[in-house]
């Protein structure tokens, strides 16, 4: 028994666990072809419900109401054919047949003539829809049952039924409308017309709903990209303005932090900045020595921290964004570092202008290349790209790069690596992180590779 059951186990793991497949790869197939926007999947939404209800009625119509009330009139109609194939049959008749004839036309809208006994012709073809010619027949045969030929596809108006008599052959003529419900396209057309305006109505409806949305999202994209707001009148339904207040109250709040650090921050750097100018001012009264010297650069490595401190701490977020003609950018970047006896090589290509910060972003590219030269052997470059809404700028050394490993470590603050590369000449671990969030702030992304010089490549990624 118990190897009983480890088998049966063993036998459906593999099946659940290929209906769970199966099922997995369905889901990620239909999630591919879904739409991603609220506007195209709100209209699935309603446009879904509308065609399964449009198919259900068009199918219950077309196989009950549509067939009943053919079936109806097929009926009433051979039921006149019978009676006048048992009048033909039963009493007798003028030689030409006027008074049957006049009686068909006058009293049942049949136009009917009695043929010489000859076969009946050849089957005629079936329309697609053969629901006239299967109700006919049917009909045909059970209440005249004598030998019979239906073409309903002949006269676009009129179906041609003979019967084979004894002695003749019994033709008619009927209207097309007298069999079958003919007016079936109206209903169609009804159902049709209704559901393209209730679908003009929910899209109409959908778009008033969705722009609040989209002015939402667009103001927080630019708010956090620190460019200025486009004012937007908050609409929409109740949790759309909800949401719309929401955001409104946010940014109050981020923006009064932003000040309010921002004071902070001023207050602290002039405070410190004033000991560490009552330093060198003491030092200047000091006679020069080694030990004033060496005082001297210690002060200045407090500065350089404090500033590094503060740049990290502050972030820039105060700053607005302006249209910067970054290849000017670089070009004073590069001037600033060849006046330090350093050349490097710049290279650009595609539309100049771009919406940065400018003093973070040129201090993310200063820091850039300061830590470049520091570690290469002997070549730095700097080579920019701005095309297909995207500003792409690779720092290129060739000095010993940064392992593998160790490339997602040094964005964290004051961290290290065992060689003391860092970004900043004080040392203090700051310089990738505040590259990048000088980088993200703009709405951007910065990592490291390998460089085609043998070195390290950091690559700048910025959208606009």
């Amino acid at each position: 028994m118990a190897t009983l059951a480890d088998n049966t186990s063993v036998e459906t793991a593999p099946e659940r666990g290929g209906l769970r497949g199966a099922y997995t790869r369905f889901a990620r197939f239909l999630r591919r072809q879904m739409p991603t926007g609220l506007f195209a999947r709100s209209l699935i939404i309603i446009i879904t419900p509308i065609v399964v209800l449009q198919a259900v009625v068009a199918f219950v119509f077309m196989e009950r109401h549509w067939e009943m009330v053919t079936r109806r009139l097929s009926a009433a109609v051979v039921s006149d054919v019978a009676a006048l194939v048992d009048v033909l049959g039963t009493y007798p008749q003028d030689s030409d047949y006027a008074e049957l004839q006049r009686i068909a036309l006058e009293d049942m809208r049949l136009v009917v003539r009695v043929l010489p006994p000859e076969p009946l012709p050849a089957p005629a073809p079936k329309p697609f829809i053969a629901l006239l010619d299967l109700v006919l027949s049917e009909e045909l045969r059970t209440r005249v049952g004598l030998p019979f030929w239906v073409d309903t596809v002949s006269r676009p108006n009129a179906v041609e039924i003979r019967i084979r008599l004894p002695e003749h052959v019994f033709q008619v003529f009927v209207s097309r409308g007298q069999t079958y419900a003919s007016n079936s396209h109206i209903f169609i057309l009804w159902m049709v017309g209704t559901s393209l305006v209730l679908l003009a109505i929910a899209i109409a409806f959908l778009r008033n709903q969705i722009r609040p949305i989209l002015k939402i999202a667009a103001a927080a994209e630019d708010f956090g990209k620190g460019r200025p707001v486009r004012p937007f009148k908050i609409r929409g339904a109740r949790e759309v303005r909800q949401a719309g207040h929401a955001f409104g109250a946010m940014r109050s709040r981020i923006e009064r932090q932003i000040e309010q650090r921002t004071t902070m921050l001023a207050g602290v750097s002039h405070d410190l900045r004033t000991v560490l100018t009552r330093f060198r001012l003491q030092l200047a009264l000091l006679e020069e020595s080694n030990d004033v010297e060496a005082l001297r650069r210690d002060v200045d490595d407090m500065n350089r921290m404090l500033e590094g401190y503060l740049a990290f701490a502050r972030g820039d977020a105060g700053e607005s964004t302006a249209r910067i003609d970054v290849a000017a950018m670089l070009e004073t970047v590069a001037q600033e570092n060849a006046l330090d006896g350093a050349p490097v090589p710049v290279t650009f290509a595609g539309e100049r202008f771009a919406l940065l910060r400018p003093l973070g972003f040129k201090r993310c590219l200063t820091n850039l290349v300061v830590n470049a030269r520091r570690h290469a052997k002997s070549r730095v470059t700097v080579s920019a790209d701005h095309s297909a809404g995207c500003l792409t700028i690779h720092v290129d050394d060739d000095g010993p790069g940064i392992p593998p490993e160790e490339r997602d470590a040094v964005f964290r603050p004051f961290y290290r690596l065992d060689e003391a590369r860092n970004l900043d000449q004080s040392g203090t671990g700051l310089g990738l992180a505040i590259a990048r969030d000088v980088v993200r702030v703009h709405g951007g992304e910065i990592r490291l590779d390998d460089s085609p010089l043998g070195g390290l490549r950091v690559t700048v990624t910025i959208p606009g």
